[in-house]
């Protein structure tokens, strides 16, 4: 594995860094405090780390990994911003979040997904060209336990795993390993814990042997499989003051079970 240096981008966070293996660019979640759970500056920053690949003509590809035993658990429910912090674009939105970006990158984009990988840390390795997870790494949807509408997850992940399996992740929000994960097809490869920075970068390399304009045709039609995506519902849900979502955020905050979950239930 080639040594790899720390390199100065601005990316609005100092919850991420970057560090250049050659032409690949590895872009390292670092928010240890707070299990990686990304802040709406952290979600921008990724999406910013995926332009500048695509623009500097120093760096081919990205890889997208965590610290510790957690690759990224999702959104950081309360919308917190950290010293250091920018502010980005009208908050969370389809203009800060990365997923997209990600997903029509030219530049190849893979994952390395070394520990729990959730709700939009999910989406993150789901929108790569690639995910490379370790057998150590756990995958959940928990949106629906904190009443938050997902329009992503239901355009998105019936293309991966089917409707049966896509129905079952995102109603139940129950927890898979990585095992099953791969079983299901919601992620592409699986190998050792302590291999997995060198299966990254090892898939990383064999995308960079395919012709590039061709893989973009490639990629865009393969694109053009996932179901449109309603944003509009999902964004008016988060924004009411008596929305599902409010009381989900607010019982997660309070420890507390949200006020739908009917009373006399096991378990």
């Amino acid at each position: 594995m080639s040594n790899r240096e720390i390199v100065d981008w601005d990316l609005g966070t100092n919850n991420l860094r970057i560090e250049r293996d050659g032409p690949l660019a590895w872009c390292i979640i670092d928010r240890p405090k707070a299990r990686n759970a990304f802040t709406p500056a952290m979600y921008f920053g990724i999406k910013q780390a995926v332009r500048r690949v695509n623009s500097d003509k120093d760096y081919r590809a990205l890889i997208i990994t965590g610290t510790g035993d957690v690759f990224a658990p999702g959104g950081d429910l309360g919308g917190r911003y950290e010293d250091g912090d920018r502010k980005v674009p009208a908050g969370l939105t389809h203009e800060t979040l990365p997923f997209i970006a990600i997903r029509e990158s030219m530049a190849p984009v893979i994952a390395a997904v070394n520990g729990i990988c959730q709700a939009g840390g999910l989406l993150v390795a789901m929108m790569s060209d690639i995910a490379v997870v370790s057998e150590r790494a756990t995958f959940r949807v928990p949106e629906l336990l904190r009443g938050l509408i997902d329009a992503n997850y239901a355009a998105m992940l019936p293309a991966h795993v089917g409707m049966a399996q896509a129905r079952d992740l995102l109603l139940s929000a129950r927890k898979i390993d990585a095992a099953k994960a791969h079983r299901i097809g919601l992620v592409s490869r699986i190998c050792k814990h302590g291999d997995l920075e060198a299966e990254a970068r090892k898939a990383a390399i064999e995308i960079l042997q395919t012709a590039p304009e061709c893989r973009a045709h490639v990629k865009r039609m393969l694109n053009q499989q996932y179901a449109s995506i309603d944003y509009e519902t999902m964004f008016v849900s988060l924004a009411s003051p008596n929305s599902e979502a409010r009381e989900g955020m607010n019982a997660f905050m309070e420890k507390r079970p949200p006020n739908w979950i009917p009373e006399g239930l096991d378990g």
